[in-house]
């Protein structure tokens, strides 16, 4: 398990929401990038140096400081919509490979490199601009049907993060709701929140 790809943002023109610029358009970037927690929400502060997030009411703050996707499920949305994704492509900092992104625990804790400890905090949730950014109308429902959101994450542990560093999971909480059964929960069968422990229901709020 490894990190394919760190991709940090470059601002650009936001013409899909009222907010005037977007920090989707995620690149890969070479040499170390440092993480840390970026502090309260609606500063625009994430967990990447370089990044930012332009969306303050919706975007960034500690439990959205770093978003990852794995590799393989970029493949299969490559496949299925019959256009190159690379790296970067769904806006995440992190690209992954063998990795189960979406099958990681709320609450579970990944040693990335030597340093920096993550823990996932939520799925993402799909927007406007994201929808925008793809260019392909009724992109939201497609990508809530398939239940692959990747996972946002708190920094637990600073430090530096790089491509090609290791991923280890150290810790698995003692529940079973996983990045896509929150998913499912929040977005498509409301009834799953009932079987989701408080705690974990708390944090997703």
């Amino acid at each position: 398990m490894k990190v394919l790809s760190v991709n940090v943002g470059r601002p650009r023109p936001n013409p899909w929401k009222k907010v005037s610029t977007t920090g989707i358009d995620k690149r890969p970037v070479t040499g170390p990038v440092a993480v840390r927690a970026p502090g309260p929400k609606g500063t625009g502060a994430v967990g990447l140096a370089g990044d930012r997030a332009h969306d303050v009411k919706h975007h960034g703050g500690p439990d959205q400081a770093v978003y990852a996707y794995a590799r393989e499920d970029l493949d299969e949305w490559q496949a299925d919509l019959g256009i190159p994704l690379p790296h970067g492509a769904f806006g995440e900092n992190l690209t992954t490979c063998g990795l189960d992104v979406n099958g990681a625990l709320i609450g579970e804790r990944w040693r990335i490199g030597p340093e920096v400890l993550l823990e996932v905090s939520c799925p993402r949730i799909p927007c406007a601009t994201f929808q925008g950014w793809m260019g392909r109308g009724g992109w939201v429902a497609q990508f809530l049907r398939a239940a692959k959101p990747g996972a946002y994450l708190r920094v637990i542990e600073p430090g530096d993060v790089r491509s090609g560093d290791s991923v280890e999971i150290v810790h698995r909480p003692d529940h079973s709701a996983t990045v896509t059964f929150a998913f499912r929960a929040m977005m498509l069968e409301p009834a799953l929140l009932q079987s989701i422990p408080r705690s974990v229901r708390e944090a997703l709020d």
